[in-house]
């Protein structure tokens, strides 16, 4: 998953407990090989493969649920959540600590768009060759989901699946009490701009802080704008509570990209949000809510 993952399981016995953690980082480590864009032979590379030759492909009933649910947050967001937009990539190289060359932005923008491929399952088409898809802004939340359910039949009551910051809660703790979860400060590195205490459900977290180059005193984090092919730059975080890890993942980062109009969007949604802009104003239904009433 290309970040720090944890698996927590309370049982009365640690056979039990390694028996499960074991199911589960199995099927992790499944989800990574099919859909990881870093491993030449993934099912990710082949669709890209295709993809760049302007070809077709059938994909199987897992990868369609995927990319029905692309579809749907690239409706709800109005275009801006793009799986399509991973192709900026080849611009943005944050290790190199510049900002890219402007004219190498339009010409990746030519092929983003989810709307320039055509779907209807199981058959993927690219009548553009030269795109890409990047499933990182779904398939980790998508995993967090599946290993808690997978934790839970396999007999777990007391957990956590933790991967990358996106987290699911497997029932409350032992004693009936809820979990401590915190949210990262996006800009004090060892601070938590908020502690929630939940008993059961998700939280997923998206910020400019996680990979960024700061130039002239700006920083430009790595969610960017698919319709500009910039970062965003009015929220630095946005952590959402939901019941999936994978909805939570999604509206946090949707939010992220509508930058200003976010905090609106995030109150239409019902869920339990906190955002943070750049400039350190904070607000949200997590911002001001007592943590023992939830």
């Amino acid at each position: 998953m290309g970040t720090q993952c944890e698996i927590q399981l309370i049982a009365t016995e640690h056979k039990q407990a390694k028996r499960i953690a074991d199911i589960v980082t199995a099927d992790v480590q499944r989800l990574e090989g099919l859909y990881s864009r870093y491993k030449p032979d993934s099912l990710l590379s082949s669709i890209n493969q295709v993809a760049a030759m302007g070809g077709r492909i059938t994909v199987d009933e897992e990868t369609a649920g995927l990319l029905n649910y692309a579809a749907t947050c690239h409706q709800q967001s109005d275009g801006l959540f793009d799986i399509t937009s991973g192709i900026l990539r080849q611009a943005w190289r944050f290790e190199s600590g510049q900002l890219p060359d402007e004219q190498l932005i339009k010409t990746l923008l030519k092929k983003v768009g989810w709307d320039k491929l055509r779907w209807q399952a199981p058959l993927l088409e690219f009548p553009l060759a030269g795109m890409e898809l990047d499933f990182g802004g779904i398939v980790k939340e998508y995993a967090v989901d599946r290993a808690a359910v997978i934790a839970r039949n396999a007999g777990a009551r007391h957990g956590f699946i933790n991967l990358g910051g996106d987290i699911k809660l497997i029932g409350p703790r032992p004693d009936g009490t809820a979990w401590r979860v915190g949210i990262h400060h996006p800009r004090q590195r060892q601070a938590l701009a908020s502690t929630l205490a939940l008993h059961n459900g998700a939280v997923a977290s998206s910020g400019d802080y996680e990979r960024c180059i700061i130039v002239n005193g700006q920083r430009y984090g790595h969610i960017l704008n698919p319709k500009t092919g910039w970062p965003v730059r009015h929220l630095a975080s946005v952590s959402v509570v939901g019941e999936f890890c994978v909805v939570a993942g999604s509206a946090s980062t949707i939010a992220m990209l509508k930058e200003e109009q976010g905090p609106s969007w995030l109150e239409q949604l019902a869920l339990p949000y906190l955002w943070i802009d750049v400039h350190g104003n904070s607000g949200g239904s997590l911002a001001v809510a007592d943590p023992a009433t939830r």
